[in-house]
């Protein structure tokens, strides 16, 4: 097979692995569903077939963590390749068939073999319980993210607060490792992180309050099910675009990356941590990527729900495919931000996020209470 060269050699190989995929996707389930024509709940007769909970199924597998790492494993690849046609590199070449799409797989390999090494005076207990509780966070996000009506693996009436209790551990995960490595640049990489997300996460906080003010709940499904006919990005823009640029200040992705910023302090908090550690935390920071993406979608973007404007026969997506192709979405253009964006320094983000952003927030919140004032958006009720 011949060398990916340029971009759109790069588009066309991705089309078509995609493809092949979902055609294969698409003729698995038509033959498994149209085999059991008399099956009402599909889903659960087919997991009983094979011996598996439902619920097992859910945590392990879909929508639960096999299926957030799958797409953070290939997502690595995809960024990678991507962010290479953007600067006019080659990228990942030679593992697998097609653009080295393997890749991600094979760093996998090398990391489990490679030598666990830590810093002679760090604090091994802590040192290697980071790793453990960054893919926990990520894990933690997925339990109360809806991918549908009644597909989630938790349903809480206060599933909005589980969200920001969570992602309230990702700073002291950070601080942790930086403060464990007993190095200089590990613990200026952590410090950066603290201030950071402290600084973004309270603008954040108010960008959601917005959302629950108008959906009247503290349940994500009750949230999507509000915006089954206008969704909120098109009531709240200002929020939207609040909560998307905290949402990459949070994942300390370019242009707030400044806890790992790699031509100043090599790699942040991570720059001690080596084999499956450090591999642990890259998946837990990806699986966290794929999660904030799907509350973003949760939040603004109406969940599983298509645009209302499509003619008809686009009903055949179904909700879970709505769901997964507007997350894919965001995350691509989070990727796209990485490649044309560039850092901000430390002083002005802390600026940014303190000033201006929280403002724009707070004007976000007044405009979501004017339309409540107003009645313009009948989907209100009790939290």
């Amino acid at each position: 097979m011949s060398e990916i060269r340029t971009f759109p050699d790069f588009l066309k190989r991705s089309s078509i692995v995609l493809g092949v995929l979902v055609f294969f996707i698409i003729i698995i389930f038509g033959v498994l569903i149209y085999t059991i024509p008399a099956v009402s709940n599909f889903n659960d007769v087919l997991l009983e077939s094979i011996g598996i909970n439902s619920l097992f199924f859910k945590i392990a597998v879909f929508p639960g963590y096999t299926w957030a790492a799958l797409i953070a494993t290939e997502i690595i690849w995809f960024e990678r390749k991507f962010i290479a046609k953007m600067q006019l590199r080659v990228g990942p070449l030679y593992a697998g068939v097609v653009g080295g799409i393997l890749q991600p797989i094979a760093d996998v390999i090398k990391l489990v073999f490679k030598e666990m090494i830590s810093p002679g005076k760090s604090d091994k207990l802590i040192f290697y319980s980071v790793p453990l509780l960054s893919s926990a966070i990520g894990a933690s996000l997925l339990a109360v993210l809806p991918v549908s009506d009644g597909w989630l693996i938790m349903r809480s009436d206060v599933s909005m607060l589980i969200v920001f209790a969570v992602i309230g551990f990702v700073p002291i995960s950070v601080l942790l490792a930086g403060w464990a490595s007993n190095s200089k640049f590990p613990f200026i990489g952590a410090l950066r992180g603290l201030h950071q997300m402290i600084a973004f996460e309270v603008s954040m906080l108010i960008a959601a309050l917005s959302v629950v003010l108008l959906s009247g709940s503290l349940d994500l499904v009750n949230i999507v099910q509000a915006q089954s006919r206008v969704w909120f990005i098109v009531l709240m823009p200002i929020g939207a675009i609040v909560f998307f640029i905290t949402l990459l200040a949070e994942l300390e992705r370019i242009p707030f990356d400044l806890p790992h910023a790699e031509s100043e302090i090599v790699m942040g908090y991570q720059t001690e941590y080596s084999s499956m550690a450090f591999g642990s935390i890259q998946l837990g920071t990806y699986i966290r990527f794929y999660a904030l993406s799907g509350i973003f979608t949760t939040l603004f973007l109406g969940g599983w729900y298509g645009p209302q404007f499509l003619p008809a026969g686009f009903e055949i997506i179904n909700q879970v495919e709505w769901f997964t192709l507007k997350t894919l979405l965001v995350m691509v253009f989070i990727i796209i931000l990485r490649g044309v964006n560039p850092r901000f320094r430390l002083d002005l983000l802390l600026k940014f996020g303190w000033s201006r952003l929280l403002v724009l927030a707070f004007l976000n919140l007044f405009i979501a209470i004017f339309i409540l004032q107003m009645g313009w958006f009948p989907f209100t009720g009790g939290i």
